[in-house]
């Protein structure tokens, strides 16, 4: 019996549609990384990109628990003295609402090309609309996942 490795051009990407409306931010950052690594799929290879795209609306509507809101940080560095920046998860979601949900996510990635390669499938949007309309993406269902 042989072990199943995913090759390449043998993989089937779907399009999944995730309403982010009331969803706690972490939790719903694990399932978007499963579904952008391809880890719900039986042909899950760890070396390949096998995941699908994700297109998340309602992205600012995404909730945190406990005092996060004021409380939790978001820290940057230029690399030139006096660069070191932060901003606040309340600061974050008023000037770019889809950043926080594509942080979570982006940190639950693997750290190297390939964890890039699967960030570029992740489409989130702040509002209800989306101009992905032509790919059919499919609803995805929170409900079946917790």
């Amino acid at each position: 019996m042989k072990t199943y490795s995913a090759k390449p051009h043998e993989v089937t990407r779907v399009w999944h549609l995730i309403d982010a409306e009331g969803q706690t931010l972490g939790r719903l950052s694990v399932i978007i990384a499963n579904l952008l690594r391809g880890k719900h799929k039986p042909s899950y290879t760890s070396h390949i990109d096998t995941g699908d795209f994700v297109v998340v609306i309602n992205a600012d509507k995404v909730v945190i628990s406990g005092n996060k809101e004021t409380d939790k940080m978001y820290w940057r560095h230029s690399g030139y003295p006096g660069g070191f920046r932060q901003t606040s998860y309340r600061d974050l979601m008023i000037k770019h609402p889809t950043q926080a949900l594509e942080k979570a996510v982006k940190g639950m990635l693997p750290h190297n090309s390939l964890g890039k390669q699967q960030f570029l499938k992740l489409k989130a949007f702040a509002g209800p609309e989306h101009p992905h309309q032509a790919q059919n993406p499919v609803a995805y269902n929170m409900e079946a996942n917790k």
